[in-house]
């Protein structure tokens, strides 16, 4: 079980989320390069028996990681750099701990997601939309997601945040 005495495991999660962090916050983007290193160093991490994350909880842990981010990404939701760095980041976290970082992650981008519709002032109209996606079962994605409409925001911070909390917590 990985905890936060797993201090290699923290290190990488903290290191390769906070870099994700800057670079998405200044570009809205995360590079291929950073996320293809990130989830390397889990597999090596874990083929060298630094963490206690076993290679085929890591590589579990990516495609556990993959497949719950990709919906996200298939409405309109995340960007395909947002799902690529969570996989990743499952290298070092395995199955398990990757489900409970998804469900952190998901806190802390609400969160985010609060904070920049109050700073954009657009708070109530993101609270309507948002309601009428539940309601209608995401009829109103074109919407939400059109360029015009300046919904994106990072999303790195959220999955970096996520990741710590389940290493941190250690459910």
């Amino acid at each position: 079980m990985l905890r936060i005495s797993d201090p290699i495991a923290v290190a990488a999660i903290a290191l390769g989320g906070g870099v994700a962090t800057v670079i998405d916050l200044r570009t809205r983007r995360v590079p291929n390069l950073l996320t293809l290193s990130i989830g390397l160093l889990g597999v090596a991490l874990a083929g060298s028996h630094a963490t206690s994350v076993s290679v085929a909880g890591a590589l579990a842990g990516f495609a556990v990681g993959l497949v719950l981010m990709l919906p996200g990404h298939v409405i309109g939701a995340t960007g395909a750099g947002d799902v690529k760095l969570f996989a990743a980041i499952g290298t070092l976290l395995g199955p398990a701990h990757i489900v409970v970082a998804f469900l952190y992650t998901a806190l802390a981008g609400g969160v985010l997601a609060v904070v920049v519709a109050v700073r954009r002032r657009r708070l109530q109209e993101t609270v309507e939309r948002t309601a009428a996606f539940v309601r209608t079962g995401g009829s109103n994605v074109g919407e939400i997601e059109h360029v015009a409409a300046n919904n994106r925001f990072a999303y790195a911070p959220a999955i970096a945040i996520g990741a710590l909390a389940a290493v941190i917590v250690g459910l």
